[in-house]
C-alpha cells in the first residue's frame, strides 16, 4: 500500500533497490546530495547532479526535464554516508519559471524496481523558491527509511547546498547551471499539450492580422463571419435580431473519425500495432503522437535494460568485494566457486533484462514498419512512395521530419524526429568535425558540402509542405562556395532572390529582416496589424546562413543574433551552415546563438539527447537518395504553384 506522505512524515523502506520518480509541469532539474550521520555535505564530489550524474549508489539524470526517474542503490552506499538528499530546481537563464510559485506542485515517489510505489509526497506551499529540497533517504540503526522534508530555498541552488554544509556552494551551482543549458540546449523538446482551439488551418489569405475566429479546427469549414460595427461589441447580438444562446466556447465542428483499432490479438500475444491509433483529431495528429510515443517508450525500455545492468553488475563487484576482503576465502575451491556464482547471477540477471528489452523491441519494431508507409510527407523519409504522388497541400502539418534517431540497442530500429511547425528554434547545420563517430569524411570540404546538403533538404522540404506562398526562402552565401548545393533551389525557383553575396548582400538581407521583426513586433503589441506597408512579404521567412562568419562584420552579427532571439515569434527562422571553430575568433559572444539553435549534423552523430531519459542519440540526417530525381519533382511543384499564385494576386480585380 503506497503511503502518501506529509512535510515530516517517514517511512520505512522495504529494499534497498528503488527509483524516485519526479513529475513537474515544466523542466527541472533533478541532483542528489550524500551525508554524513548530521547530514553534511563535505564536498562536491558528494553530491550527483547533471555534470556529474553518478556516484556510488546512485545516478541522477544528465538534463532538465518535466519527469525524472533516479536510480538508488542503498546497498552500494559507502558506509560513512548516512544520508541520500534529493534536490530540485529551476534552471537558470533559459527562459523557463523562476519559481515554483507559478508551477503546478511537484510529486515525488519512491517506487521499486517494477514501478510499485512505496511513497509518495507532493510539495505544495512554494511561492518564491527557485530550489527545494524534496525528500531525503536516511539509515537508522542499520535500516533504510524516507521522510518528506518540502524545505525550500528563494536562493535557489547554491542557497540550498549551502545549507547542507558545502564550502563551494557558488562554484558547485554555477557548474550545475552551466551543464544544464548546455544540456538544455541539445535536447530535443518535447511537444507541449496541445488545446482543443489549437487550430492548424492557416492561408496565405489570413496573413499577419488574420482573425482568430476565421480559422477552424480539425478542418471543418468555419462559419461565415458577422460584421461588426463601431457600436456594437463583439459577440452581442444584433439589433431586432434572435438571442444567440450557444456557448461561445462550445467546439462546433464535427467529431473526429475514430482512430483506427487493432484486431484482437490471439491469447498470449501482444497486440497487432496500427497506424494512427494515437489519441488526437486528425490522422496527422495521430501520427505524430505516435511517433512521440513510439520515441518516449524506446527511450525508457532502454533505461530500465540499462539500469538492470548496471544493477547486475552492481552486485557481481560487491560480491567478489566480499570474498576478496577475507583472507580465508580470498583463494581455494570455496573462492573459485564464490566466483562462479557471482557470475552466474549477474549473467542471469542480464539475460532476463535482455529478454524484457528484446520483447519490446519487437513490439516498436514492428509498430515501425506500420507507421513508417503511412506517413504523409511532412513525416516521410525522401525514398518513401508518398513524395511520388506529392501535391501542394493547404494546410500546414503539425510538424516536419529532420531525421532519425536510434539507439546502439537496435540501430536499425528508426524513430523520426520530428520538429514543430512553425519553428520554435532555429537550425544549425554542423559543417564541423564531431566526436560522435570517426567513420564521417576526414575532408572537411566534403563535410561542408555535405552540410549545404543536408540545408537544401530540410528547406526544400518546409517548401513542400507549406501551403504555396506561406513561406519564403533567402540564402546568404558570401563567399558563393555553396552554389553547386543550392542549384535546386535556384532552378526551380524557389529563392526570390539569388543567393546573397558579398559583404554588402549580407547587409542588405539581414537590414531587410530585421526591418521586418521590427515593424511586426510593433504592430502586433498595438493590435494595428492591418497597418503593415503593403510591401512587406507576411509569409514565414527562412533564412539559410552558409559559411558564417564569412562576410559578416560586427553589425550583422548581432543582426543575426536579434534574429534568432526574435524571429520565431514572428515567422523569421534561421538556419545557419556554420562550423563553430571558424567563429572561435568571437569567443564566449555567440554561445547564446550558438545553444539557441537545435544542432543537426550532416553524419550521423550520438549528440542529441531525449527529454525523458537524457539518453545520446545518433542522430542521422534526412537526405535525399543519391541519383533520385524527388528533390526536382517536389521543388517543381512547388515552384510552379508559388508562380501560380504570385500572378493571381498580381492579376487586375474588377469589381461587379
Amino acid at each position: 500500500m503506497t503511503a502518501e506522505l506529509v512535510r515530516g512524515q517517514n517511512h520505512p523502506l522495504p529494499q534497498t533497490r528503488l527509483e524516485i520518480r519526479i513529475s513537474a509541469g515544466n523542466p527541472i532539474v533533478a541532483g542528489a546530495t550524500l551525508g554524513d550521520e548530521r547530514g553534511t555535505v563535505h564536498g562536491a564530489e558528494w553530491v550527483a547532479h547533471p555534470a556529474s550524474p553518478q556516484l556510488a549508489g546512485i545516478e541522477v539524470p544528465k538534463q532538465a526535464a518535466a519527469d525524472h526517474r533516479l536510480a538508488v542503490d542503498l546497498d552500494a552506499m559507502p558506509d560513512h554516508i548516512h544520508r541520500v538528499t534529493v534536490l530540485l530546481a529551476l534552471p537558470a537563464g533559459v527562459g523557463g519559471p523562476a519559481r515554483f510559485g507559478v508551477m503546478a506542485a511537484p510529486f515525488v515517489a519512491v517506487t521499486g524496481l517494477d514501478g510499485t510505489e512505496i511513497a509518495g509526497y507532493t510539495i505544495t506551499d512554494l511561492d518564491s523558491e527557485s530550489a527545494v529540497t524534496a525528500l531525503e533517504l536516511y539509515r537508522r540503526q542499520g535500516a533504510w527509511k524516507v521522510r518528506a522534508v518540502g524545505q525550500g530555498y528563494a536562493g535557489g541552488l547554491a542557497a540550498m547546498l549551502h545549507d547542507q554544509g558545502l564550502a563551494e556552494a557558488t562554484d558547485l551551482a554555477a557548474r550545475i547551471n552551466e551543464a544544464v543549458a548546455r544540456g538544455m540546449a541539445r535536447s530535443v523538446a518535447q511537444p507541449p499539450p496541445r488545446s482543443e482551439g489549437d487550430g492548424r488551418v492557416r492561408t496565405s489569405a489570413a496573413g499577419v492580422g488574420a482573425d482568430p475566429a476565421a480559422t477552424t479546427s480539425g478542418g471543418a469549414d468555419p462559419a461565415p463571419a458577422q460584421p461588426q460595427t463601431s457600436q456594437q461589441p463583439q459577440g452581442a447580438p444584433a439589433t431586432g435580431g434572435p438571442v444567440n444562446y450557444e456557448h461561445p466556447a462550445r467546439r462546433t465542428a464535427a467529431p473526429p473519425t475514430p482512430a483506427p483499432t487493432a484486431p484482437p490479438a490471439a491469447p498470449g500475444q501482444p497486440a497487432q500495432p496500427v497506424a494512427g491509433d494515437a489519441s488526437g483529431w486528425t490522422m496527422d495528429e495521430r501520427l505524430y503522437n505516435q511517433v512521440w510515443g513510439m520515441f518516449e517508450d524506446l527511450a525508457r525500455t532502454t533505461a530500465a535494460y540499462r539500469s538492470a545492468v548496471d544493477f547486475a553488475e552492481s552486485r557481481m563487484e560487491q560480491e567478489l568485494d566480499r570474498v576478496l576482503s577475507d583472507p580465508r576465502t580470498r583463494v581455494g575451491p570455496a573462492a573459485d566457486s564464490a566466483r562462479a556464482d557471482a557470475r552466474a547471477k549477474h549473467a542471469d540477471l542480464v539475460e532476463q533484462a535482455r529478454a524484457a528489452l528484446d520483447r519490446d523491441l519487437a513490439q516498436l519494431t514492428a509498430e515501425a514498419e506500420v507507421v513508417e508507409p503511412a506517413l504523409p510527407p511532412a513525416y516521410a523519409r525522401w525514398d518513401s512512395p508518398v513524395w511520388q504522388a506529392y501535391q501542394v497541400p493547404m494546410e500546414i502539418p503539425m510538424a516536419l521530419r529532420v531525421g532519425d534517431l536510434h539507439l546502439p540497442e537496435r540501430t536499425d530500429l528508426r524513430i523520426p524526429m520530428l520538429v514543430r511547425l512553425p519553428l520554435e528554434r532555429g537550425l544549425w547545420i554542423d559543417a564541423g568535425r564531431s566526436g560522435g563517430f570517426d567513420e564521417g569524411p576526414a575532408d572537411s570540404g566534403e563535410l561542408r558540402r555535405l552540410a549545404a546538403d543536408a540545408a537544401v533538404a530540410i528547406a526544400a522540404r518546409l517548401l513542400a509542405v507549406y501551403p504555396a506562398g506561406e513561406i519564403a526562402v533567402q540564402v546568404i552565401d558570401p563567399a558563393g562556395s555553396a552554389a553547386g548545393s543550392f542549384a535546386p533551389l535556384v532552378g526551380s525557383g524557389a529563392l526570390a532572390e539569388p543567393p546573397a553575396a558579398g559583404a554588402q548582400g549580407v547587409s542588405s538581407v539581414l537590414a531587410a529582416l530585421t526591418r521586418r521583426v521590427d515593424l511586426v513586433q510593433m504592430a502586433v503589441r498595438s493590435g494595428a496589424t492591418d497597418a503593415l506597408p503593403p510591401d512587406l512579404d507576411t509569409a514565414e521567412q527562412l533564412l539559410i546562413v552558409h559559411d558564417f562568419p564569412h562576410g559578416f562584420d560586427d553589425r550583422a552579427v548581432t543582426q543575426l543574433r536579434y534574429l534568432a532571439d526574435e524571429g520565431p515569434a514572428v515567422g523569421v527562422h534561421l538556419m545557419m551552415v556554420a562550423d563553430r571553430e571558424d567563429a572561435r575568433a568571437y569567443g564566449p559572444v555567440l554561445d547564446p546563438l550558438w545553444r539557441s539553435l537545435l544542432r543537426l549534423t550532416p553524419v550521423a552523430d550520438d549528440h542529441l539527447a531525449d527529454p525523458w531519459v537524457g539518453h545520446a542519440w545518433t542522430y542521422e540526417p534526412s537526405m535525399v537518395p543519391r541519383g533520385s530525381r524527388v528533390l526536382d519533382q517536389v521543388l517543381g511543384e512547388a515552384g510552379r504553384a508559388a508562380k501560380a499564385l504570385k500572378a493571381a494576386r498580381a492579376r487586375p480585380s474588377y469589381g461587379n
